[in-house]
């Protein structure tokens, strides 16, 4: 775990403010019992996981494509090529969708605006992604990426329960 106990005051406000803020069904499929706290998405997310990442064309249509989403101080990172359509869409419009979706079990959906980050220019960044992909693939590719982190405005989760066996 890399958040702090700042990370997490925040990330926990984002989530009851997301909570609060959704509308009546949304709410109503989301009791308390199956929605995540802070801990609970750091748990869930300490790992790569597949992202689906919406942005907009010029026109407004959505697209929608996988990436990995790592999740680092409270907020979810991935990349693209540079010159990548999803770059493109990203520079000329930064309000993004994703979805880390594992079958039924857990659904964690965030909105926010995509803002470009240099890993090389910032250290702790840099030292939790060569961890996670190895200092050779890092060297070898994922360094000269573009990489982009969500500031999230709205983050939902859903968690099932686990069933009782009686």
């Amino acid at each position: 775990m890399k958040e702090t106990p700042e990370d997490l005051d925040r990330l926990q406000r984002l989530l009851d403010d997301s909570y609060a803020a959704a509308g009546t069904y949304l709410r109503s499929v989301l009791a308390k019992e199956r929605r995540l706290d802070a801990a609970g998405v750091v748990a869930e997310l300490g790992a790569v996981h597949v992202m689906a990442l919406a942005t907009t064309t010029a026109g407004g249509e959505p697209r929608v494509g996988p990436t990995d989403g790592l999740f680092y101080r409270g907020r979810l990172y991935f990349y693209s090529g540079a010159g990548s359509v999803r770059f493109r869409h990203i520079r000329a419009r930064p309000a993004v969708s994703a979805s880390v979706i594992d079958g039924e079990r857990l659904q964690i959906t965030v909105h926010g605006q995509a803002r470009e980050v240099i890993p090389t220019e910032d250290q702790e960044l840099a030292a939790f992604l060569i961890e996670v992909y190895g200092r050779e693939e890092w060297d070898r590719s994922r360094s000269a990426l573009s990489w982009a982190r969500i500031e999230p405005n709205r983050m939902i989760t859903y968690r099932r329960q686990a069933s009782r066996k009686d």
